[in-house]
């Protein structure tokens, strides 16, 4: 966990006054193991690389910074999606009954200060989880059902401006940057 501290509070301060375009990331993605099971999802990719070479990245874990241990319990929103979670119109539980909708809800506005605080106008975050998920999440049930719809951090971030995409939409996120910074 060391490592992952150092570089998460280290990151990127140039970027802005390179006026380059700066990304929120999730952990996980950057190799860390910090998704509930313990493992990371590294989303190898040049573009993160340079990316990270260029202090764009913000790199950030919500339920890491929201006090959340590694591993935890796996956790599904129930009746509903990020949004809904955070208008407290639905909840999110563990496996085991046990109601983490506050610890999650934290997740997201940490995620959304970690964002604002470093001037990120874009998130790559990693689908399916209830906090970081954008295309898809699980329905709730533990059954391994996906089903459309945003967790709470994705949810929190697109409502303030941040358009999200997922670890499987990098491609559309290098796009989407190269044209933001051409239009600059």
């Amino acid at each position: 966990m060391q490592n992952y501290e150092k570089i998460v509070f280290r990151q990127g301060i140039r970027a802005n006054e390179m006026h380059q375009t700066k990304i929120l990331v999730s952990a996980c993605l950057m190799g860390f193991n910090v998704r509930y099971n313990g493992s990371a999802k590294a989303a190898l990719h040049e573009a993160l690389r340079r990316w990270q070479q260029e202090d764009r990245l913000v790199i950030h874990c919500p339920e890491l910074a929201a006090g959340l241990p590694v591993p935890r319990r796996p956790a599904e929103i129930i009746a509903g999606h990020g949004a809904d979670v955070m208008r407290e119109q639905a909840r999110i539980v563990e496996n085991d009954g046990r109601d983490v909708t506050a610890h999650y809800q934290l997740a997201a506005w940490l995620a959304l200060q970690a964002a604002q605080n470093a001037g990120c106008r874009a998130a790559l975050l990693t689908d399916g989880s209830p906090t970081c998920g954008s295309q898809f999440i699980y329905n709730g049930t533990f059954s391994g059902t996906r089903r459309q719809g945003m967790g709470v951090a994705a949810a929190l971030l697109e409502e303030h401006g941040i358009r999200v995409f997922s670890d499987r939409q990098l491609p559309a996120l290098v796009a989407w940057i190269e044209e933001m910074e051409r239009s600059q």
